[in-house]
């Protein structure tokens, strides 16, 4: 680093970047973090003499994690960012070609989410000394398009690093996205290679620490009186919390609110756990893969309050979950897009400051009594349904994957963190898991990306060092991406994998023989004389390739050895597997059976039996589906 002009700093743009990212701050509430604590990268010629040399440069200031995978890298940092409550997010370097593409998913799984993450694909030259260059796309009718724009309609902020004063608004405008609550989510600087390495002489305040304070926003008050009259007036309301609880930090205003108001509070995938399982008012999770208590709830509801939810169709049972004859909705989301869904109500305000405001406004307000003895005795009903699942009578049988959770329930605490992102488990999870703390339940819903759990799991331990971080996957998430292991062994981090081996996609299977596909193509077996998949399963070892990425692996055969393993793993420090072969028998959702119905269209005409029998099913639900106006 030389010093060329007064008040100014010569470096080269990467450099430059490097050093403004790791003087950015968050704020809210009082509470200051780094806003970009880390960067992960996998380094190619586009990026190792750019971003690379830079974090060699800088590696004082910014810390440095090496991922095995760019899109592994960005779940990495998802889960690290949800963790600190988007107060912190890591950035992600890549080179040109397929390492750019390869952010494309963990980037849109961070958009649907609104989790942070900052993206910094290299990209070829500006200066085009040579064209094409390895690794890159030609467009015919454009020369400005390179794989990166593949990134822009998954990315909240996007901007192409063409020449070194450019970085200066863009940097500062990716900042501000990062930090908004209602815009967060991917951020993409693309980097031509050339221009990373180039120099110029910046203005020293660009280097200068600065903090961005997340705000707030207050309701309307039009808005909020018309919220507060419908719910004054409501005989049966139904609090629906989804993930905007947690990330304005409502979980507590919650809490007292619906003890307040006796309003009874359902979940959705991102919204479990905002009250822990035992508040008197947690009536559990919503939709598709709800109780009984609270899609009976829903059903039956004059007037839906949503705070912080999509509402996707797995917590609106594709349309259909919402009987009253005229329900009212309320929708209390920072996102004005995501308040008028439903034909609600709006309130467009931050989660903590809606409940706080509707709470002063409602007073003593409070549901009759028989509506709370009502959901209270259901609630007590579907406890004894989750006991009865949770079961394991005979300590010498091979478990099922409800027994697994269920042993796996008898040793958390509230310190305990279950990742979880696709296939059977998540409906397991969101219908049966007894949330202990507000960060506990760590299910990625909005995107369900295989793949997500280790890395996300990795960027948990990250965030919050010392605690048990559970990475639940199935056989056929673990075969979609493992790679991070090697990361977590190498950073030395105490992750906890549970592999569960039911020899093939068990969640799509079953969903395969409902709508008549016959679950073709979804078991996990070798090819039979007559070309078709009935052969037997095939003779997969995952346990022995966990232990080849230098994980240490258990291998517990019944629920007694399941219990010890599990226990073992839990109290390890460093990266433990258990591998455990479930019955298939329960691999797909297990009892509790599903509450409610999921659209999945059928085909319309089939010659055969099974798809005709499931058409006939789908007509028959989708009767039930309601435009709300």
């Amino acid at each position: 680093m030389s010093v060329r002009l007064t008040g100014a700093v010569r470096l080269t743009v990467a450099q430059a970047l490097v050093r403004f990212l790791a003087a950015q701050y968050a704020e809210r509430d009082g509470d200051r973090h780094r806003l970009i604590a880390a960067t992960w990268g996998v380094f190619g010629h586009g990026n190792v003499a750019g971003i690379g040399q830079a974090l060699v440069e800088h590696a004082d200031a910014m810390p440095f994690h090496q991922g095995r995978n760019e899109q592994a890298m960005v779940h990495a940092a998802v889960g690290h960012a949800r963790q600190t409550g988007r107060l912190s997010a890591h950035a992600v370097t890549t080179s040109i070609g397929p390492g750019a593409t390869n952010l494309v998913t963990g980037a849109a799984l961070a958009t649907v989410n609104h989790l942070p993450v900052l993206l910094l694909p290299g990209d070829t030259f500006a200066t085009r000394p040579a064209d094409p260059v390895l690794q890159q796309l030609q467009v015919p009718y454009a020369g400005d398009v390179s794989v990166n724009d593949c990134l822009r309609p998954v990315s909240r902020y996007f901007d192409r690093i063409v020449r070194p004063e450019a970085l200066i608004p863009a940097a500062l405008e990716a900042m501000r996205v990062l930090t908004d609550p209602a815009a967060t989510g991917a951020v993409t600087l693309a980097l031509p290679q050339d221009v990373q390495a180039e120099a110029y002489d910046w203005p020293a305040a660009f280097f200068a620490d600065r903090t961005w304070r997340i705000r707030r926003p207050s309701p309307d008050e039009h808005e909020l009186a018309a919220a507060v009259e419908a719910l004054g007036g409501a005989a049966r309301p139904l609090i629906v919390a989804g993930g905007g609880v947690r990330h304005s930090g409502a979980e507590e205003a919650l809490a007292e609110f619906a003890a307040l108001t006796g309003i009874p509070v359902a979940c959705t995938q991102a919204g479990k756990g905002v009250l822990p399982h035992d508040h008197p008012q947690d009536v559990g999770a919503v939709g598709h893969t709800g109780t009984a208590v609270a899609d009976h709830l829903a059903r039956t509801a004059d007037v839906v309050l949503g705070i912080g939810t999509r509402w996707t169709d797995f917590t609106t049972a594709s349309g259909t979950l919402f009987g009253h004859p005229a329900p009212r909705v309320v929708n209390l989301n920072v996102v004005a897009f995501d308040a008028h869904k439903l034909a609600a109500l709006p309130l467009v305000a931050d989660a903590r400051e809606g409940i706080e405001r509707l709470h002063a406004l409602l007073g003593p307000h409070h549901v009759a009594a028989h509506y709370v003895h009502e959901y209270t005795e259901e609630k007590l009903r579907w406890e004894a349904r989750v006991d009865a699942a949770y079961a394991a009578p005979d300590e010498t049988a091979r478990p099922t994957q409800t027994q697994v959770l269920g042993v796996l329930d008898t040793l958390v605490d509230p310190t305990d963190i279950l990742i979880n992102a696709a296939g059977s488990l998540p409906g397991d999870l969101h219908r049966l898991w007894r949330t202990r703390s507000r960060d506990q339940y760590h299910v990625e819903y909005g995107y369900s990306c295989m793949g997500y759990e280790i890395p996300a799991a990795i960027g948990v331990l990250l965030a919050a060092p010392g605690r048990p971080v559970w990475a639940l996957v199935g056989d056929g998430t673990y075969l979609m991406n493992p790679t991070e292991i090697v990361t977590a062994v190498q950073e030395r981090l105490p992750l906890k994998l549970v592999i569960l081996q039911n020899h093939g996609y068990a969640s799509i299977g079953g969903l395969s023989e409902a709508v008549g596909a016959e679950r073709y193509g979804t078991d996990y077996r070798l090819r039979a004389d007559d070309g078709g998949f009935t052969g037997p399963p095939l003779p997969l070892d995952l346990g022995a390739n966990a232990a080849s990425l230098g994980m240490r692996v258990l291998r517990p055969r019944t629920i007694r050895d399941l219990r010890e393993a599990l226990a073992d793993a839990r109290a390890a420090t460093d990266p433990t597997c258990v591998y455990i072969e479930t019955e298939t028998a329960d691999s797909v959702s297990g009892p509790p059976p599903a509450q409610a119905w999921w659209d999945v269209p059928v085909a319309e005409i089939s010659t055969r039996p099974s798809a005709v029998k499931a058409r006939e099913e789908y007509d028959r639900h989708v009767t039930a589906r309601r435009r709300h106006l």
